[in-house]
């Protein structure tokens, strides 16, 4: 010890017994710093030992003041002592004495690539990737262990892109991967789906001569199967030597990722025929595969069978089992299930619990997602991003906005899926300005609002009705946000303005998407055609068809599903089943818009010709198709079959008679007379009736001059429809017509409560590419010709039809002529006769009250004059007038 000085003063003598104690204990007692320090020539392995006694201790603020003592002194410590200082901050997980000792690298004796190295891996364990990276870069010369360091780091944060990088840097520094680093460079790659790469790496292990590891092989085997490369995967499984467990593992993960997963159940197969007992690892594989291609019952037998061969399902296979359910609509079975896997004793994880809750918030049950709540909070995945998310996404659901804003506040981390959660709920439930706040707040933090932020903000306020604020976000989403709008956003304007019932704004913005030379897509074609579901806007069906033809969207068969019902409404009932017929596999939608169709137009022979059809393919009938059925036969006039189908509902379909099932009965009583069957089964209906079934009955005594029926149709209408004008009116027009002046009064201060006004009867025509609208009792003098032919026409019309008259009550709905004047669809057939070119072949009007007798006889009576076709759509029905008789048979 002759180098080392004792700070306090000691005697030239040697130390008694007292004195050493006295020393040592003083020494032991006292700061490093203050009890020794170091000649000119240090002694490194007193000075190792004692570092090593403080690692081993834990001191390591102590032996940083040694360090220092050190660098004062001009004294070193050994590499070794170094490198043992930096894994003592590894095992302790301590950055802050890392950093320390990194600023003291310079007490070092020899600063090497292994220290440098040692400080990469010390940052990157520590949890500190960009600060091992700064390291790294620094580097002049970097060993094998260096890159295996710094790639293995990004590895354990999946940072697979760079992993990537750092491979191309190493092979231009000319340093090549063994057999440890090359199974995480390929782990990289397969994520990156990089199969240039892969092949690169796979050719770079047969020159090196690497193949014969399987760890390498499987390796390589895993990047083809996540590149979807299943036949060169194939190929070189089947030329391998061993095939373990983890092979057969990499192919099945692979079909499974191609949704091939019956492939993957065949190699299952194989695999157990040669004697490799399936693992934990392997069921999952399986049970995720098919949960992702929707077989959940499937899996669900896998789950089973798992169980028979001894293999307890983990918190992987019941996790894919409630997602699979969750996120094929069968929300009410993922709960279940979750339940059963609680009662199993099988933790949930941070997954688990965000599939639940998102079950839980499709089927808006509170109490349940509470319970989920309840158990995140006691296994601390509250701080889970994905749970948090679902978390708001299933209070917004349930209508707890304050629940979910509190979660919302008390996230430490907030992704954008956060922010878009928390908007949304607020926009959905109406509350614009609440959401506009927290956009506000969005634009000043770390996380900036996207395309579906913007979007969701432009929905909300125009679903609210708010439409100037829905415009003006639009316009400013490129400027102000420098965000490009997309498909979606042009989309949210579309189904808003098609929501609050502004065709023409949806239609004007669908032509400045296109002029903006934004392709629809199929969300816009759905949003669109509806729109054009009218008479006058046949036109504006083939541009959208045309639209669809161009982009290669006919084969979307929701989009020709929408096309046959468009046209139907549009008149072009034949357009309809050209759609129809061309289609190769067709759904049950597809048959119930052809068939609802062929109703709406009177053609109950081919509308009866489809059910069969139907059955041919194997489909069932629906609700919607039942009411179709059951109307086609009422206008066949096949009342016996007709009522076999509705007694049959429950016993062949299992489905229970609504409403609009009884109304299509009183329909199929009525239009033949007997009504008396018609109001037994209104008396006898075990729900209460609705509107249609009452419009029905009402339809049937008009046509058969039942006046006290329809009394009393008009007073059950009156009661569930108060504010509907044209009630009030036919109403009073009854209790005039029958000399009941009593009940008027009532009807007038109901009427005076509910603010109603009385409709004027409007029509519009499209003639030369522009629509025009007329109003019942127009006296411009631009129609001044239309007036007298009308008057001649229909003089002629009356004394053609030889049964005028046989209607009761023709003008109900909107008032006679004598008062109003001449209704709007005589002058729009007038304009359509006189103002056109040429003579029309097919005339269309679209009216917003109830066509009278008169007019209904004055267009059979055109149809048959001028040999043209008139398709007119009124608000109780649609008429094809031919060669002068009508699609509806009088009856309407």
């Amino acid at each position: 010890m002759e180098n080392l000085v004792i700070m306090r003063s000691i005697s030239k003598s040697p130390l008694t017994t007292q004195s050493k104690q006295e020393s040592q204990s003083e020494f032991s007692q006292k700061p490093i710093k203050s009890s020794i320090s170091f000649s000119k020539n240090p002694l490194p392995k007193f000075i190792d030992s004692h570092l090593d006694s403080l690692c081993k201790n834990g001191s390591l603020n102590d032996a940083v003041t040694v360090l220092d003592s050190v660098a004062q002194q001009g004294s070193k410590v050994t590499p070794r002592t170094y490198m043992n200082l930096l894994q003592s901050c590894i095992d302790t997980n301590s950055i802050n004495m890392g950093r320390k000792f990194h600023a003291r690298i310079s007490v070092v004796q020899e600063k090497s690539p292994v220290i440098e190295t040692k400080l990469v891996s010390m940052y990157a364990k520590c949890g500190y990737l960009r600060d091992a990276r700064k390291v790294f870069d620094e580097m002049s010369e970097r060993s094998l262990f260096t890159w295996s360091a710094m790639i293995g780091a990004c590895c354990r944060e999946k940072r697979w892109k760079e992993v990537v990088e750092l491979y191309y840097m190493m092979m231009k520094d000319n340093v090549l991967p063994d057999g440890f680093l090359l199974p995480k460079i390929l782990q990289a790659v397969g994520n990156c789906r990089d199969v240039k790469t892969g092949e690169l790496l796979h050719s770079f292990v047969v020159r090196c001569g690497m193949g014969s590891s399987p760890r390498v092989n499987n390796s390589i085997l895993a990047v083809y199967s996540k590149c979807g490369k299943s036949s060169l995967a194939r190929r070189f499984f089947e030329s391998m030597d061993e095939r373990d467990i983890v092979a057969w593992n990499a192919m099945m993960s692979g079909y499974c990722l191609k949704g091939e997963v019956e492939e993957a159940h065949r190699l299952f197969d194989a695999m157990c025929e040669e004697g490799i007992e399936p693992g934990l690892v392997t069921w999952n594989i399986l049970i995720a595969g098919y949960n992702q291609k929707g077989q959940c019952d499937v899996a669900m037998n896998l789950m089973k069978k798992m169980v028979s061969f001894g293999v307890s399902p983990d918190v992987v296979a019941w996790t894919a089992m409630i997602s699979g359910f969750a996120q094929n609509n069968r929300n009410g079975q993922a709960l279940d299930l979750y339940k059963e896997m609680i009662l199993a004793g099988v933790e949930p994880n941070g997954v688990t619990i965000t599939s639940a809750l998102s079950a839980c918030a499709s089927l808006k049950v509170l109490n349940m997602g509470l319970g989920i709540h309840s158990l995140a909070v006691k296994m601390g995945f509250v701080n889970d991003v994905l749970v948090g998310n679902s978390l708001i996404d299933m209070y917004s659901k349930c209508g707890q906005l304050a629940a979910a804003q509190l979660v919302f506040d008390l996230m430490s981390e907030k992704d954008l899926y956060t922010w878009n959660s928390m908007i949304g709920g607020y926009c959905q439930a109406g509350y614009c300005g609440k959401a506009y706040v927290l956009f506000t707040k969005m634009q000043k933090s770390q996380v900036q609002p996207n395309v579906v932020t913007w979007n969701t903000m432009i929905s909300g306020y125009i679903q609210s009705g708010d439409e100037d604020q829905a415009m003006d976000l639009f316009h400013r989403m490129e400027k102000e946000g420098e965000i490009k709008r997309d498909n979606a956003s042009w989309n949210s304007l579309i189904a808003g303005f098609m929501q609050i019932r502004k065709k023409d704004k949806a239609l004007g913005i669908f032509r400045q998407m296109q002029s903006f030379c934004i392709s629809p897509n199929p969300v816009t074609i759905l949003s669109m055609l509806p729109a054009c579901a009218s008479l006058v806007a046949l036109k504006k069906v083939k541009e959208i068809h045309g639209c669809v033809l161009r982009r290669n969207l006919v084969s979307v068969l929701s989009i020709s599903n929408s096309l046959i019902d468009t046209y139907a409404k549009s008149g072009k009932i034949e357009y309809s089943r050209a759609i129809f017929d061309r289609i190769p596999s067709k759904d049950f939608i597809t048959v119930n818009s052809m068939i609802t169709g062929y109703v709406l137009h009177g053609c109950s022979d081919s509308a009866l010709g489809l059910l069969n059809q139907m059955r041919e393919l194997g489909l069932k009938p629906n609700r919607g198709t039942l009411v179709n059925i059951i109307l086609a036969h009422s206008l066949a006039g096949m009342v016996d079959e007709g009522r076999q189908v509705f007694s049959s509902m429950t016993e062949d379909f299992q489905i229970i008679p609504a409403s609009e099932h009884y109304a299509a009965m009183v329909d199929l009583y009525g239009r033949s007379g007997r009504l008396k069957e018609a109001i037994e089964l209104i008396d006898n209906m075990p729900i209460k009736p609705q509107s249609s079934v009452w419009y029905a009955l009402l339809t049937a005594c008009r046509n058969h001059g039942n006046s006290d029926l329809a009394i009393r149709a008009r007073e059950s209408l009156l009661d569930l429809e108060p504010w509907n004008s044209s009630i009030h009116q036919s109403i009073l027009q009854s209790y005039a017509m029958h000399g009941k002046y009593e009940d008027a009064p009532k009807v007038k201060k109901l009427e005076k409560r509910n603010e109603v006004q009385k409709p004027k009867g409007q029509s519009w025509i499209e003639v030369n590419n522009t629509v025009h609208s007329f109003v019942a009792g127009d006296q411009s003098a631009s129609y001044s010709d239309l007036f007298s032919w009308v008057e001649r026409i229909s003089m002629e019309a009356k004394v053609h039809d030889l049964h005028c008259g046989c209607c009761i009550e023709e003008e109900e709905e909107e008032e006679k002529e004598a008062i109003v004047g001449i209704h709007s669809e005589k002058l729009a057939l007038a304009f359509a006769i006189i103002r056109s070119p040429s003579a029309p072949q097919s005339i269309r009007i679209v009216k917003n009250l109830r066509t009278c007798a008169d007019c209904h006889r004055m267009a059979k009576y055109i149809s048959a004059k001028h040999g043209c076709e008139i398709y007119l759509s009124d608000s109780n029905f649609f008429h094809h007038f031919k060669s002068g008789c009508c699609s509806c048979g009088d009856y309407w």
